[in-house]
């Protein structure tokens, strides 16, 4: 499974942007998709993720200013961050459990990461 990150930048304070994520290869199933963030100096923690059912779950750093959601026929997530803030500066990696073969234990992937950068 390959997990190809792309949106990242260099935004003002206040501004938005648009991270996307596609998954690729022989996946019979994603049960979750979302995005972690590692920040110089922190541990890499859980920005926002999603169920394939659509049940998601944010920091609550991010509440109300980020949106996920998940194309399943594409197995493309999608992080939608409003109102950022210089604490959201960080690299950005994507994430997903999927499930190869019918029967298969679901295995966790990351794709690379994608910075994003503040300013204040």
């Amino acid at each position: 499974v390959q997990l190809q990150a792309s949106g990242g930048g260099l935004v003002q304070a206040g501004e938005s942007l648009r991270l996307s994520c596609a998954a690729s290869g022989s996946i019979f199933s994603i049960n979750v998709m979302g995005w972690y963030r590692q920040a110089p100096g922190k541990q890499r923690e859980l920005v926002a993720d999603i169920t394939s059912g659509g049940s998601a779950n944010y920091a609550d750093s991010v509440k109300g200013r980020f949106t996920v959601s998940l194309d399943n026929a594409k197995s493309t997530v999608i992080l939608q961050m409003n109102s950022l803030e210089a604490e959201d500066t960080a690299v950005y990696y994507c994430n997903t459990e999927a499930v190869l073969r019918a029967g298969f234990l679901p295995q966790e992937y990351w794709g690379q990461g994608t910075q994003v950068t503040v300013s204040s």
